[in-house]
């Protein structure tokens, strides 16, 4: 899986964070940002991206179809 920030989306919730603090933080805007897109299992992954108000975290498998949020 791939997990993506669309900046103009995040709000700085952080609910992200709270869900997989090893894979995102907030940088100096106050946005989520990636720092280690390998540091939770995919479904850890996929309950970060649940978790944000505004569905600022895309969820992509290996063959590039996105997941989440459902298109």
């Amino acid at each position: 899986m791939k997990v993506e920030v669309k900046r103009d989306l995040c709000i700085g919730a952080a609910s992200c964070i709270a869900v997989a603090p090893d894979v995102f933080e907030l940088d100096g805007e106050n946005k989520a940002i990636i720092k280690n897109p390998k540091g939770a299992d995919d479904q850890t992954m996929l309950d970060a991206a649940k978790a944000c108000p505004t569905q600022a975290i895309i969820i992509t498998d290996d063959n590039g179809k996105q997941i989440f949020p459902e298109v």
